[in-house]
């Protein structure tokens, strides 16, 4: 998250007083000092995290270096949920909520069984399976992604909610059983493109992994992937789910129709995120 993002509450800090480096304002002075724009919002989920001064003086030296902060606390609130992010993790993005909202309502009113069968592809921590899993009674989780460090982070988020997680590349890794079976999938599927890498805020281009930030050439590269093999596990009625910059939202609307998706999109204006959505077609 970049220091101009929300961070994790909205709730702001109040303190008044002592002006030490480990006291409240203290904090939030080295905070700011080091472009933090919420550095009280950020300094209060410091001193609630941390468990000893010394833990506490380590997590700010951590932050002011850089690091992202939910690295340095070592979970992210997602849909009120707290999930735990390792260094080196992609962090879950509150844009992508609004996609998870989406999935959600499409999870609902999935018809294929008593049990709608979610997947969530290029999982990072697993935030996008566990929040659909806490809204949709009884839904059955596989996630799966390429990066090992990604796949143990989510596998110790979704263990409680008996969602499975699995390493490799996209499809490779999931039970063939699958195949044909998916109501609802969904995949934050990195879309920057490579060019603009370096645009981006240094705690996230230093910090998160390259495979989950870099789209190739025009930021579409593993989407195109993911949607050339949607219809192959996709339920008859199932739909595909992911995110897109405004930019590239019609280039995703058209490669899911070729891929004989049926197509619309949705935008969040209060969460500026834009999310594209496929589904196959039902049997006659």
């Amino acid at each position: 998250m970049s220091s101009s993002s929300s961070p994790l509450s909205s709730s702001t800090s109040s303190s008044a007083a002592p002006s030490s480096p480990s006291s409240g304002s203290g904090i939030v002075a080295r905070l700011r000092a080091a472009g933090c724009v919420f550095a009280e919002d950020e300094a209060r989920l410091l001193l609630s995290t941390a468990a000893t001064p010394a833990e506490l003086d380590a997590m700010v030296e951590r932050r002011v270096a850089g690091l992202p902060l939910e690295h340095v606390l070592g979970w992210a609130e997602f849909r009120g949920l707290r999930i735990a992010v390792d260094p080196g993790v992609f962090v879950p993005r509150r844009r992508t909520e609004f996609l998870v909202e989406q999935a959600v309502t499409l999870a609902r009113a999935a018809g294929s069984g008593p049990r709608p069968v979610v997947v969530d592809l290029c999982c990072g921590t697993g935030a996008l399976g566990a929040a659909l899993v806490a809204a949709v009674d009884g839904a059955e989780l596989h996630a799966a992604d390429v990066d090992p460090a990604a796949v143990r982070c989510a596998r110790r988020n979704l263990a409680a909610v008996g969602g499975r997680v699995y390493q490799g590349d996209l499809y490779r890794p999931l039970p063939a059983a699958l195949r044909g079976g998916v109501d609802v999938l969904v995949a934050n599927a990195p879309y920057v493109p490579t060019a603009a890498i370096g645009f981006l805020p240094p705690e996230a281009r230093l910090h998160e992994p390259m495979v989950a930030l870099d789209g190739g050439p025009d930021g579409l590269d593993v989407q195109r992937r993911v949607i050339a093999g949607a219809t192959e596990w996709l339920a008859p009625g199932g739909h595909l789910l992911v995110e897109a910059s405004p930019r590239q939202a019609p280039s995703s609307m058209e490669l899911m129709a070729g891929a004989g998706l049926l197509v619309r999109r949705a935008d969040s204006e209060e969460l500026d995120a834009t999310v594209v959505i496929g589904t196959r077609p039902a049997r006659p």
